[in-house]
């Protein structure tokens, strides 16, 4: 049900591009954190936040998938 909400957002290609934009930038953000810190903490929510965002950029192929 939700999946099919998002159907709109995902398949709006100017829209979607810009938020990859977004997501990719983000991305960029935490990499310069792991390659900053010596603080395992730090690392482990970087990596985590790394892997949360990289999802976020194939849900418009979940949305797709999911949702007919």
């Amino acid at each position: 049900q939700i999946l099919s909400q998002m159907k709109a957002m995902v398949n709006n290609n100017s829209h979607w591009e810009t938020f990859n934009k977004y997501i990719d930038a983000v991305i960029l953000q935490q990499y310069k954190i792991l390659e900053q810190s010596d603080n395992t903490t730090i690392i482990n929510r970087s990596q985590g936040a790394i892997a949360a965002l990289r999802r976020l950029k194939i849900l418009r192929d979940e949305v797709n998938k999911n949702v007919s």
